[in-house]
């Protein structure tokens, strides 16, 4: 992803995300502070899907819209922030080779594992790559800033 993809990304986010919007400037942030987790999916030379991700801090998902200022010197997990299609990439296969990707660049950063928090009812998408729903009690109050269904979820890596 670059900043030129950002147009296309948030029009993406404001079409999928109605309940989780987030302000321009915070998409915009994560593209410009940690460019090696964002990217895009075309079809047809249309971006069509995107994904923002980043080392991060376990149990600590960055609260919506609110802007990072850098990423951690020491992270203790690589987030997943927002993957997102448009109904055009849907079905296509996108969703599996984006988080393969995802899971591989994850890999090579030498934290122990994945974590995201899930809405829109996406446990068992998520599930289906080996992310478990865990429980974090710190995590309770956050969980419900976006909806009651939100769960944290956590896929360990390879040592």
């Amino acid at each position: 992803m670059t900043s030129a993809d950002l147009p296309a990304v948030l029009a993406i986010a404001d079409q999928v995300h109605v309940k989780y919007p987030e302000d321009d400037a915070v998409v915009a942030e994560r593209q410009r502070i940690y460019p090696d987790g964002c990217a895009v999916y075309e079809v047809d030379g249309k971006v069509s899907a995107y994904t923002l991700t980043h080392p991060w801090h376990y149990a600590k998902p960055p609260a919506l819209n609110v802007m990072l200022g850098r990423i951690p010197e020491h992270p203790s997990t690589y987030y997943i922030h927002d993957l997102a299609f448009a109904p055009e990439a849907r079905g296509s296969g996108a969703a599996a080779a984006i988080v393969q990707e995802v899971i591989a660049h994850a890999g090579s950063t030498g934290v122990p594992n994945l974590s995201l928090v899930a809405v829109n009812n996406s446990v068992p998408f998520w599930s289906r790559f080996g992310f478990e729903v865990v429980a974090e009690p710190t995590l309770a109050e956050k969980l419900l800033t976006y909806d009651a269904d939100a769960r944290f979820m956590v896929r360990k890596l390879p040592a």
